[in-house]
C-alpha cells in the first residue's frame, strides 16, 4: 500500500512538472505569438513577451487564496522587490507567492496526515511529522525564491564583462550611451537573457521620460547585484563629470575580469582545506580497508586459533 501511494505521488508530481514546463515553454509563447499576429522573422525576446497575462486556472485559485491574506504594505513591498529581483514582474506575482505558501503548507500537512499511519506508529514522530511538513510548505517557497534571486544575480554577473565589451565597441563606433545601452540590450537578449532584458528596461524608462541617472539607479535596485551597482555608479559618475565613457567601461571591464580571476584563484586555494574532512571520513577508511583488510583477515584466521591453543 505504501509503495503504491508513493508511486502515485511521484507520478502526479512528474506529470505536474511536465505540464508546467510544456505550458511555459511551448503553449504560452505560442498563444502570445498568435496574439501578436503570427511568428516574426526574428525570435521574440523575453521583454517583448513580458505581458501581464493571467496566471491560468490553478494560478487564479492560488492568487485568490493569497489575496485574502492580511499582509502589511511594507511586507508586500518587500516581497515585490524580491520577486522583481528574481525576474517576476507581473502584478499577480505577490498574491500568487503568498497563496503558494499557504497552499503548499496545507497540502504538505494533509499529505503528512495521510502518510503518517503508514510510516510509523511512534506517537512523538506522528506529532512532529505534520508540524515539519507545514514548516517546509510555508517556508520552502521563501528559500526557493532566495535561490532564484542568487542564481539570476550570478547569471547577470557572469554576463557583465561581455556586455561591457560590446558597449565599449558601440560607444567607440560613435553611438551615445543611450543608443549603446539599447543596442547591447537588444543583442544580448538572445544569448544573455537577463542582462539584455534589464538593459532594455533601462532604455524603455529613458524613452518614457525618466532621467538616465534614475533609470540606471532603478537598474541597480531591480537586480540587487553588487557588480552591477558598481557599474551603475561608474556610469553615473562618467555622465556627471563628462569623462570618456569608453575608457571608463574598458577599465571597469578589466577590473571585473581581474576580480573574477582572483575569486577563482581564491576558491582553488580553499579546495585543499575543504577536502580534508571528505578524505578523512570517506577516502581514508576505504584505503585502510583495502590496504589492511587482507592482513587483518590473516590475523583472524591464523593468530587467534594459535592463541587459543597456547591458552589450552
Amino acid at each position: 500500500m505504501l509503495a503504491l501511494l508513493l508511486a502515485t505521488t511521484l507520478f502526479m508530481i512528474l506529470t505536474a512538472a511536465i505540464t508546467y514546463f510544456g505550458y511555459r515553454r511551448y503553449a504560452r509563447p505560442a498563444r502570445l505569438y498568435d496574439q501578436l499576429g503570427g511568428n516574426a522573422s526574428a525570435p521574440a525576446t523575453t521583454l517583448e513577451l513580458a505581458t501581464d497575462a493571467g496566471p491560468g486556472p490553478v494560478g487564479t485559485v492560488i492568487e485568490q487564496v493569497g489575496a485574502i491574506l492580511p499582509v502589511s504594505a511594507e511586507e508586500v513591498e518587500s516581497i515585490r522587490k524580491d520577486l522583481v529581483m528574481a525576474g517576476y514582474r507581473s502584478s499577480h506575482a505577490v498574491a500568487i507567492y503568498l497563496g503558494a505558501r499557504i497552499v503548499a503548507c496545507v497540502v504538505l500537512v494533509l499529505a503528512a496526515l495521510v502518510i503518517r499511519p503508514l510510516i510509523t506508529s511512534n506517537f512523538i514522530f506522528a506529532i512532529v511529522m505534520p508540524i515539519a511538513a507545514g514548516f517546509v510548505g510555508f517556508f520552502g517557497p521563501s528559500y526557493y525564491l532566495e535561490y532564484l534571486i542568487a542564481a539570476r544575480q550570478d547569471r547577470i554577473r557572469e554576463a557583465l564583462p561581455d556586455a561591457l565589451d560590446l558597449m565599449v565597441v558601440a560607444v567607440e563606433a560613435g553611438l551615445g550611451l543611450d543608443q549603446a545601452i539599447q543596442h547591447v540590450g537588444r543583442e544580448l537578449s538572445f544569448a544573455r537573457g537577463e542582462i539584455g532584458e534589464e538593459l532594455q528596461l533601462v532604455n524603455l524608462e529613458i524613452r518614457a521620460g525618466k532621467r538616465r541617472i534614475e533609470a540606471l539607479r532603478h537598474l541597480a535596485e531591480r537586480t540587487g547585484e553588487a557588480e552591477l551597482r558598481k557599474l551603475v555608479a561608474v556610469l553615473i559618475q562618467t555622465d556627471r563629470f563628462g569623462t570618456s565613457i569608453s575608457d571608463s567601461l574598458r577599465t571597469h571591464s578589466e577590473f571585473m575580469r581581474t576580480r573574477r580571476r582572483q575569486e577563482a584563484e581564491e576558491r582553488a586555494g580553499k579546495v585543499g582545506v575543504k577536502l580534508v574532512f571528505p578524505i578523512f571520513f570517506l577516502v581514508l577508511p576505504s584505503m585502510l580497508v583495502v590496504a589492511a583488510g587482507p592482513g587483518l583477515l590473516q590475523v583472524f584466521k591464523y593468530l587467534f586459533p594459535m592463541m587459543d591453543q597456547f591458552h589450552h
